[in-house]
């Protein structure tokens, strides 16, 4: 089995981080299906602390990720970005959206957002 994919924490430090436990209980899956779809570029995790997370963002408040993101992820990475600029581009206020990419996510905004990292990658 191959290790657990992880990203230099780029993210300010205000932006709250779950540990994968608490992202596998919240989808009702074993934690080992959490680090799969880590590995096949679904979510993204950081390393803080010395303790693996994955931005509280990224989920809804049924804490299932956020429709559209792993299908955002896979675009932006298959379009030559690493995960470090993809957190970065996620998590950076857009005046034009308002708030930040995945902010919109959350949102009526979800498919403009999508459609922008397409123009990105492509």
């Amino acid at each position: 089995m191959s290790a657990i994919p992880y990203c230099d924490d780029v993210l300010d430090r205000s932006i709250p981080l779950l540990q994968l436990a608490d992202v596998s209980k919240g989808m009702g899956l074993a934690v080992t299906r959490v680090h799969q779809l880590l590995r096949d570029h679904h979510l993204i995790a950081v390393r803080r602390d010395g303790v693996l997370g994955i931005p509280e963002a990224f989920f809804g408040d049924d804490g299932q990720p956020v429709r559209l993101l792993p299908g955002l992820i896979v675009v932006l990475r298959d379009g030559g970005y690493e995960d470090e600029e993809i957190l970065r581009w996620l998590f950076a206020e857009d005046d034009t959206l308002p708030g930040t990419p995945i902010d919109a996510m959350h949102g009526d905004l979800a498919r403009e957002v999508v459609r922008r990292a397409q123009s990105m990658a492509f």
